[in-house]
Formats: structure tokens, C-alpha cells, sequence
């Protein structure tokens, strides 16, 4: 088992059981507890977990945002696979904003290669867009970029997005389905997105199975508004089902 492997199964034991201990990790894993406790330091480094004594406890609360370096390390393979599907759905020479999130990262380093027009809606996506520059024209819009996520929100934000038209609407989210719609964890994230979505020919959500079925705190709109979802294998059939019967074209990768 690799390193990132390793650390990702102890972050999503964390995350689950809430606290764990270092024996439990060496059992889960097969690591010795000297390697699980340079792994917990490194993952609490990071901002995925508290270390405790003997073990590790979770920064979440109920309903809480996970935070990014957490989140960035889950279903990696399908969110890569979703990005290179999204990638593909994306024509030479369009204008394309892209949403913030950990799925809409991957879909960055796909996109800065290709001859289109990027404005990203975080600072992780706006530093692979722009270091070393790659064949993408970044746009660059305003906006307070949120604590540890990166994610661009506030008045400039919004300026930015009704002064523009784009082909299409790359979006991430927290949590989607049919009949409560589109959702995210902050309130002015949510208004980003509603400002993105309503800029746009064209919208395409990108998340993977997980968010399916799942409802977060701040309402950004109806499945209806969406075009495309990119999703993949572990999404719920009833949930996909219900989503295409609103008129939402899914492709599972």
C-alpha cells in the first residue's frame, strides 16, 4: 500500500469512527504504529484531523463542510475519470467557468492544456491554470477567497460573473438530487454558483457518486437547471433515475 493510500484510508477511519486509535490504524492498514503515527502527524499537518493522544479524532461536526485537504484525497480514480469525461465534453474555443471544489481541480489540469478560456472560481485552480502557463487563456475574476478552501466568493465574485458569458458551466457541489436540487455548505458559495449557472449556454455538474442523494445546508437550485451530470459507478440508480427523468443527461464513468 502506497503512502497516499495509506494516509487516505486512516483520513476516511477518522472521518467515519470520529476517534480512532493509533492501534486500530496499524490493524486496518497492516502498518507498523510507528508509520501510522508519522501518517497522523502528517495528515494533522495538513488539516485533515486533530491527533489526540494515542490516536486521531476528527475536525467534522454534524453537517460540517470537510475540509478540503480531507476531501481531496477521497474517490481520487473517479474524480479523475469524471474530469477526463467533462474534458472531453468541452469543444476547442469555448469559454468555460469553473466551479471550486476537489473534482473541478482535476478538471483544471486537464483544461490548461487545451485552446479554450478558463475563468476558475478558486485559487488552487487558478495557480495549475497559470504556473507554468499552459495553452488555456486563464481569466482571472474578484472575490474573498474562503478560509482553507480557496473558493472565490462575495460582490467582485458576482460582479465578475454577471459582467460575462460563457459556453459552459463547469460546477461542483456538496449535495444533488432530484427533488431538493442542486446544494453546497456556504451560503455564499451557493450564490456563486447560482451567478455561474445563470451566466452559462450550457451547465455541467461534476460529482461523484457520494454527493448523489445528498442534501446540504444552502439551496442553489433545481435539477432542472442542469444539463449534464458526470458521475460515476457507485452514484445511486434510484437518484440517477430520478435526475434524468427532469430532463438531466447523465454519463456514469
Amino acid at each position: 500500500m502506497s503512502n497516499a493510500d495509506r494516509q487516505g484510508l486512516i483520513a476516511q477511519a477518522v472521518r467515519d469512527k470520529g476517534t480512532v486509535t493509533v492501534q486500530q490504524l496499524a490493524e486496518l492498514t497492516g502498518a507498523s504504529e510507528m508509520t501510522i503515527r508519522r501518517d497522523l502527524d502528517t495528515l494533522a499537518a495538513q488539516g485533515v484531523l486533530r491527533r489526540v493522544r494515542g490516536g486521531a479524532r476528527t475536525l467534522l461536526l454534524t453537517g460540517e463542510e470537510p475540509p478540503f485537504a480531507l476531501r481531496a484525497r477521497e474517490a481520487v480514480d473517479a474524480k479523475r475519470r469524471i474530469a477526463a469525461e467533462i474534458s472531453a465534453l468541452v469543444g476547442d474555443g469555448e469559454s468555460v467557468l469553473l466551479d471550486s471544489g476537489t473534482t473541478c481541480l482535476e478538471v483544471a489540469r486537464l483544461l490548461r492544456e487545451r485552446p479554450v478560456t478558463v475563468m476558475p472560481l478558486s485559487l488552487q485552480a487558478i495557480h495549475v491554470l497559470s504556473d507554468p502557463p499552459g495553452t488555456a487563456t486563464l481569466m482571472v475574476p474578484g472575490g474573498r477567497p474562503r478560509a482553507a478552501e480557496g473558493a472565490l466568493t462575495g460582490p467582485l465574485a458576482l460582479a465578475s460573473l454577471s459582467a460575462l458569458r460563457f459556453d459552459t458551466a463547469i460546477i461542483g457541489c456538496c449535495g444533488l438530487s432530484a427533488a431538493e436540487g442542486l446544494t453546497a455548505y456556504d451560503l455564499d458559495d451557493a450564490a456563486v454558483k447560482k451567478a455561474g449557472i445563470a451566466s452559462a449556454r450550457r451547465v455541467i455538474v461534476a460529482a461523484d457518486g457520494s454527493k448523489l442523494g445528498h442534501t446540504a445546508y444552502a439551496y442553489v437550485g433545481p435539477a432542472t437547471l442542469l444539463h449534464t451530470l458526470v458521475t460515476d459507478a457507485t452514484a445511486p440508480a434510484d437518484e440517477v433515475t430520478a435526475l434524468e427523468g427532469a430532463g438531466t443527461f447523465v454519463r456514469s464513468v
